[in-house]
């Protein structure tokens, strides 16, 4: 079994647009908040109560939290293929070579194939799908038929690797 990864990548979702949306939602509430139990006038015309209120604006951080924690990380070894895409997986998959009937970098259609980003999966045959930018990714199909696409932001590099391995 190889021991040093001949590939590894980490990525987070970067998209300067997720953030804009994610503060955006949490402004008005920590607005609100400060507002109404700071200020102690109440925050709309049919204000929440302060318990509410603190605790939807601490449900709506903690979503900004998991984003912001969420990573999907690869590592290719000679024999197999690690991924993980904590925290939403904890344990990591791992897929050996000789389950794989195919290995192949394309170019795909996130939101098209996959309604997204993120842990997806496609309901139009284009299987299971973790990636959290682009439109880069290693697709796999294992020899029973089932799917598997990685995202990546290092094509070229994943590419010499393969070819290195003969999976290319």
């Amino acid at each position: 079994m190889g021991l040093v990864a001949l590939f590894e990548e980490r990525q987070r979702f970067t998209q300067w647009w997720l953030w804009v949306l994610l503060t955006a939602v949490n402004l008005p509430f920590l607005y609100g908040i400060f507002q109404q139990i700071i200020m102690g006038v109440p925050f709309g015309d049919k204000p929440m109560s302060d318990k509410g209120l603190l605790l939807t604006g601490g449900l709506l951080w903690l979503v900004v939290i998991l984003f912001f924690s969420l990573k999907l990380e690869t590592r290719i070894y000679e024999d197999r293929i690690e991924v993980r895409f904590f925290p939403l997986q904890l344990k990591t998959n791992v897929y050996y070579w000789d389950d794989i009937a195919s290995a192949e970098l394309r170019t795909y259609a996130p939101l098209k194939e996959y309604g997204g980003w993120g842990l997806r999966c496609s309901f139009c045959g284009y299987g299971k799908a973790l990636n959290v930018s682009g439109n880069q990714g290693l697709q796999l199909v294992f020899k029973d038929g089932k799917k598997l696409l990685i995202g990546t932001g290092k094509q070229e590099v994943l590419a010499y690797v393969l070819e290195q391995i003969k999976k290319g």
